[in-house]
């Protein structure tokens, strides 16, 4: 029998947990194959968690401190996994993604045909719309990768929905807690890249969720001036100095200077990004 750990973040979206875990549990899986459920509450107060346990009794719940936000949520369910058992995947699942039946299937059948040891990354469209990708593999040419029914390479990825093979995670290890909540996905596909690490692009879009709609409040000019400073700085901000170290880490020193300049500039005067 082998193995497969679903890891989750969640804060606050009860039902859109609830409505995630039911998509999950209702995935065809192939022969010879099961998976458990860590499950990190991030602090959330609208009883998320008792929803889950009596809904979901099976899903390992971990009660995060409210501070830690996506990655470093998805960091604290993987740690207590592979301490727990020694699963031969790890799979990255969003809580705001509603799978398709067949998406653990056609993941797992891309690794098997890639003898396991490249990262798997499954794309979403909009609730309702096939036709626009959200969230995938990213191409540093193409950006999201839209799915034509092969497998496609791809540079770095979101976390929505991503498959690592044990072979990958004994050579990349988890992902960096130094980010609070994004970054650290683009981060772990880059940092198995310069490992030799491909990442892969399943031939089929393989679930829903929607975009983010919204401008993002510390580059918004509607908001305050110092109410957009402390949002750039908060960890679901694009906090400077965390990256400063993604940008250095991959981009080199310069660019990363650049930004840290620019970022704060665009914090302050948003307008001069409005038509860019």
């Amino acid at each position: 029998m082998k193995t497969i750990v679903v890891l989750i973040t969640v804060h606050n979206r009860k039902e859109q947990t609830l409505k995630c875990l039911t998509s999950l549990f209702n995935c065809i899986l192939p022969e010879e194959y099961r998976f458990d459920v860590f499950l990190v509450d991030d602090g959330s107060t609208d009883g998320t968690s008792d929803a889950v346990k009596e809904k979901f009794p099976q899903v390992n719940i971990i009660q995060g401190s409210g501070n830690l936000f996506w990655n470093r949520g998805m960091h604290l369910a993987w740690e207590t996994a592979a301490k727990t058992f020694d699963y031969d995947y790890y799979l990255w699942l969003n809580d705001d993604t509603l799978l398709y039946t067949y998406a653990i299937e056609e993941l797992i059948t891309c690794s098997e045909s890639e003898n396991n040891q490249k990262i798997i990354c499954g794309s979403t469209c909009a609730i309702n719309d096939k036709q626009k990708i959200t969230y995938g593999g990213k191409s540093f040419k193409r950006g999201l990768i839209f799915p034509n029914g092969k497998k496609q390479v791809c540079d770095y990825f979101n976390g929505n929905l991503v498959l690592i093979p044990q072979y990958v995670y004994k050579k990349v290890g988890m992902n960096d807690t130094t980010f609070h909540h994004a970054l650290g996905d683009h981060d772990y596909g880059l940092r198995a890249k310069r490992l030799g690490i491909v990442s892969i692009v399943s031939p089929s879009i393989l679930g829903e969720c929607d975009g983010h709609k919204e401008l993002t409040a510390w580059c918004n000019p509607q908001t305050p001036v110092l109410r957009r400073l402390k949002l750039l700085y908060s960890p679901s901000g694009n906090h400077p100095f965390e990256f400063f170290k993604y940008e250095n880490r991959h981009n080199g020193l310069v660019k990363a200077c650049f930004h840290l300049f620019t970022n704060h500039l665009r914090a302050i005067c948003p307008v001069l990004w409005r038509n860019k």
